[in-house]
């Protein structure tokens, strides 16, 4: 079984993995949500990680698109050694979950089956953090139970801005075609320009083998048609124009050097594709339209602060949790 580790692997010499990840160990036990939704019986797969001294609160942590639940580690391992009880789950269409193709991805699907972790753990409040795209479905979440989140906090959130207002329109069945083009080389590049500054170290490799391990795989193209999907569902479902109406203390923390825009890549003018993903600006305009929210900017920091410098991003996140 491959076993989640932060040495460099080249993709060739490790296993071929399944699309359910049955062959890869997370660093932690997985539990398993069995549920019906849209007519599809569904598992969601999530890590449940209790501290050895409860302090009687707890986190969620939700992945981005390009990610799952086992890039979390040493965040669950700071937060636990903390007293926080940590849930991670992995949503429906990635890591461990279940990939139905026919499912109408929304972000509000996606926090009602978040809810239901919650209720099956019997959680009546927790501390919410979202990266990436997991900012997206944490704002959604905390627009629709308000009365279930402690405390929001988005670190470099995608959906800072509404893309579709300069990137023109990409279909499900374009996407699908890229999906199927993926190898472990485009996937390297494209975190190499977009979130290390092109600066690589090793560890990093894992995050690219979570995503590329499986296309060898039979029934990659399921994969496909979901990342199809959910990269529709990013583009379609704007949460921008919603953070004034944010209502719990919420705390942002931005790597500033991060140029994440879905869609740049397709506009045809330069100078309009160059004003996309200016997180330096993107923090601070955010964090205006959220209601006494903060804001901790990290200076020549990409995309995955708690993965590129994490005793920056860990510092802020406990001290925000503590007040």
């Amino acid at each position: 079984m491959a076993v989640f580790s932060g040495q460099v692997h080249g993709q060739s010499s490790r296993p071929v993995l399944d699309i359910m990840l049955t062959n890869y160990a997370y660093p932690f036990e997985v539990n398993y949500l069995e549920f019906v939704s849209q007519g599809q019986q569904l598992k969601m797969a999530y890590m449940d990680v209790r501290p050895q001294q409860p302090n009687g609160r707890a986190v969620m942590l939700l992945h981005g698109k390009n990610f799952n639940g086992a890039y979390w580690k040493t965040t669950i391992d700071a937060l636990t050694a903390e007293g926080y009880r940590v849930i991670v789950p992995d949503q429906i269409g990635f890591g461990k979950s279940s990939k139905p193709v026919g499912f109408q991805f929304t972000f509000q699907q996606l926090a009602l089956n978040t809810k239901a972790i919650m209720d099956t753990l019997h959680l009546d409040k927790i501390c919410l953090l979202g990266h990436s795209m997991g900012g997206m479905l944490a704002t959604r979440f905390a627009l629709m139970f308000p009365e279930r989140v402690e405390k929001l906090i988005l670190e470099n959130p995608i959906g800072l801005e509404d893309w579709k207002l300069y990137a023109p329109y990409t279909n499900i069945d374009v996407h699908y075609q890229n999906e199927l083009k993926a190898n472990y080389e485009t996937i390297k590049k494209y975190q190499l320009d977009f979130y290390y500054d092109n600066k690589w170290k090793p560890e990093y490799d894992e995050w690219v083998y979570l995503l590329t391990g499986w296309v060898r795989h039979p029934d990659y193209p399921i994969v496909a048609r979901v990342n199809a999907r959910t990269s529709d569902m990013i583009f379609t479902q704007p949460v921008v124009y919603e953070f004034q109406n944010l209502s719990v203390p919420t705390l942002l923390i931005i790597g500033t050097r991060d140029r994440t825009a879905i869609g740049k890549n397709n506009v045809k003018d330069p100078a309009v594709a160059a004003k996309m993903g200016q997180y330096q600006l993107l923090g601070k305009s955010t964090q205006q339209k959220i209601k006494g929210s903060e804001l901790v900017e990290l200076d020549d920091v990409g995309h995955l602060p708690h993965i590129e410098v994490f005793d920056r991003f860990i510092a802020p996140l406990k001290t925000f949790l503590r007040k």
